[in-house]
């Protein structure tokens, strides 16, 4: 973990692209060390996008964007899995390996991120699954388990490199709302140990109980609630 005090992501002046259409444009903002934003907009906006692209999934052609250490417009394709140590990252779909159990679909990241002491990634692997309130799931397939618990094992999945932000990308968007509010707490939970989240969302319960700062995708610009007031009604 880096000590300085320097935002975690910097994006100065970025355009995001889908294809090679631009759609969203002249971003600036900051995100600074254990801070919580929401991401919103209707579908079709950007959000996803522009997840994509903070994390080096998507090139970023317009701008700059640096994440922690790293520039996202220079990164190679050798250091992007020394990239994703410092990120952690979180589906609505889960996109766990349906044929591997619990503890080979964590496993599998922490190779992929440079782990190769097996005992060091045992121990891991109980922390992060304490960590989600599933300690005793390791040996279960992912068809075993029920949505949230799936999800709950892919914020472990996320949270092995000890991550300084995680992008969540509609966490809750399949889950039921009591299901839905238990994975939010434990993003909070998360959040308030010092790591900062930026979260996609369409839940306006969630926005509305737990007021944060927010940016939102509208005509191709991202306003943001630090700078500006706007309506969060139209977030579908």
């Amino acid at each position: 973990m880096s000590f300085s005090n320097d935002p975690v992501i910097q994006v100065a002046d970025a355009t995001i692209f889908q294809e090679n259409n631009s759609i969203l444009s002249h971003l600036n903002f900051n995100i600074e060390k254990g801070e919580f934003v929401y991401l919103v907009g209707r579908t079709g906006s950007g959000k996803s996008s522009l997840l994509k692209t903070l994390y080096a999934d998507l090139p970023l052609r317009l701008g700059n964007i640096r994440l922690g250490e790293y520039n996202i417009r220079e990164v190679k394709r050798k250091e992007i899995p020394f990239l994703r140590r410092k990120i952690g990252i979180i589906f609505q779909d889960f996109q766990l390996f349906p044929d591997r159990t619990v503890s080979e679909n964590i496993f599998f990241v922490m190779k992929a991120t440079g782990w190769k002491d097996k005992a060091k990634m045992k121990s891991r692997l109980a922390e992060v699954l304490m960590r989600v309130g599933l300690g005793s799931v390791s040996g279960k397939m992912p068809h075993q388990l029920s949505g949230g618990e799936q999800q709950r094992i892919v914020i472990a999945r996320a949270l092995v490199n000890e991550p300084m932000i995680l992008f969540a990308d509609e966490p809750t968007g399949n889950l039921d709302p009591e299901v839905s509010d238990g994975i939010f707490k434990l993003f909070l939970e998360i959040n308030k140990s010092g790591t900062a989240i930026l979260m996609a969302t369409h839940n306006h319960h969630f926005i509305e109980q737990y007021p944060a700062r927010v940016l939102k995708c509208e005509k191709g610009k991202l306003l943001d609630s630090n700078n500006e007031q706007f309506e969060l009604t139209e977030i579908y």
